[in-house]
Formats: structure tokens, C-alpha cells, sequence
């Protein structure tokens, strides 16, 4: 049976016992049922893991005891940066979860001139909130042992701006290049994903203008919930760790 893999933001250290958070406790002793002197892994988002036994199984409370460090890291060597313009409904947490799974380091929510969603502040606040609990729960179910960094939604413009020194890239089905003809990025990549709507002249020259390059992964137009995931997968066959 598969050691559960669970996300725990706090300091870890051989022979420590401890009470879990209350998200790592709810999820040990609601949903799963484990019992004590069952065993889980658990992980703080420093690197490595942590093998440790179940000494007290409750609803409300789970206390463990740290047995030994793991160094085991399944990172890509290719550090991604997406920036997706938020979409309707369930497809951003699709996109999120899924792209996590991909190996993307961090992803930056955006609002762009033809992005369909619009939220008060508080209600992007939660929203935010929810997507960062979809990253980690996505980090546990593939084994990850770092958390995606999910940034505060900013407008495109600001995001375009951002100083980088990673290649810059923007998915377009009629561009001259592909993934195959770009120089291996010495500094990560950061690529953009438009919304349903696509971006409008303005922007794709703000983005030419700020040293993006327009990519083709084929001839057909793809969802914006489809457009992240193949490129994400396309980069990391290329020079990801999918190509290793």
C-alpha cells in the first residue's frame, strides 16, 4: 500500500513528535481512517521528505513522531513560469491541478482585456486561497515534495512587464517558431496562455513589445484549458524532465 503523502508547513526534524495542522490531521483522520502505528510521509515544501509513524489517530487530533529524512526530489531541472489569464468556472482549477502535476514552478492568475471573469476583491482573495489548496493537494497526489508558488492575481500588463531573465514565450497557432526550433533556456521559461476569447491586437503587441516570442505547437486553435497542458508538456519533453 501506497505511504500517503501529505503536506505539513512546519519545521521537521528526526525524532521531533508533534500534533499535525488541522488540514493534515482532518485529511489523516477523517478521510483517510489511518490508525495509529500506521505510517505517513510528509513534506514542508523545503525539499525531501519525512518518513514518520502515527502515534495518536483522532478526528481532531493526529500526532506523529519524525522516523527519517528522505532527500528524493522529482523537480523538473526546467524552471516554468505560466501565466494564465483566469478562466470560467471549474477550468482554472483544472488548469492549476493539472499543470501542477506537470512539474510547473509557479503560476501567476491574470486579467487581460477579454477575460469573461470578474470578481470583487474579497471573493479573489478566496479565490486565490483555493487555488493555492488546489496546488498543494496536487503536489501530494503526484508525489511532489515543493509547493507551486500561486501568485496574486495581477492585470497582464504588470505580469508582461516583470523583470525575468527566462525565455519568453506566447502560444500562437499561425507563429513562425516551434518549441523544437527555440536554444535550450538557460533561465526557465515563463509562457502565457490567453483566455477564451484570445487577446486582443493591443495586447499580443504588448507582449511582442516585451520580448515574448510567439510559438506553434500545430495547426489548431486550442482551448485555453488545453493550451497550458500541452505546453507544459511539450517544454518538458523538449528540455524537461520528461526528455531525461
Amino acid at each position: 500500500m501506497r505511504v500517503p503523502h501529505i503536506y505539513e508547513p512546519a519545521h521537521l526534524e528526526l525524532g521531533m513528535e508533534f500534533d499535525l495542522g488541522d488540514d493534515a490531521a482532518g485529511h489523516i483522520g477523517r478521510v483517510l481512517r489511518m490508525q495509529s502505528g500506521e505510517q505517513i510521509s510528509l513534506f514542508n515544501g523545503e525539499g525531501g521528505e519525512y518518513l514518520c509513524e502515527i502515534l495518536i489517530a483522532g478526528k481532531k487530533q493526529v500526532r506523529v513522531k519524525v522516523l527519517e529524512f528522505n532527500e528524493f526530489e522529482c523537480e523538473s531541472p526546467l524552471a516554468i513560469h505560466l501565466g494564465q489569464v483566469i478562466s470560467r468556472g471549474d477550468k482554472m482549477d483544472f488548469t492549476i491541478q493539472k499543470s501542477v502535476e506537470l512539474g510547473v514552478s509557479e503560476i501567476t492568475p491574470l486579467f487581460s482585456e477579454r477575460c469573461g471573469v470578474k470578481l470583487a476583491a474579497d471573493r479573489l482573495a478566496k479565490k486565490h486561497q483555493q487555488w493555492q489548496k488546489i496546488a498543494i493537494a496536487a503536489a501530494e497526489q503526484c508525489g511532489r515534495n515543493r509547493i507551486t508558488t500561486i501568485h496574486e492575481p495581477i492585470a497582464l500588463e504588470q505580469w508582461l512587464q516583470q523583470s525575468t531573465n527566462a525565455t519568453k514565450l506566447t502560444l500562437h497557432p499561425r507563429a513562425e517558431h516551434s518549441i523544437k526550433t527555440l536554444a535550450a533556456p538557460s533561465s526557465g521559461v515563463r509562457f502565457l496562455v490567453g483566455p477564451e476569447g484570445g487577446f486582443s491586437d493591443e495586447e499580443i503587441v504588448s507582449s511582442h513589445n516585451n520580448g515574448f516570442i510567439d510559438i506553434r505547437l500545430g495547426p489548431r486553435v486550442l482551448r485555453t484549458e488545453t493550451a497550458a497542458l500541452t505546453v507544459l508538456s511539450a517544454l518538458q519533453l523538449e528540455f524537461g524532465d520528461l526528455g531525461n
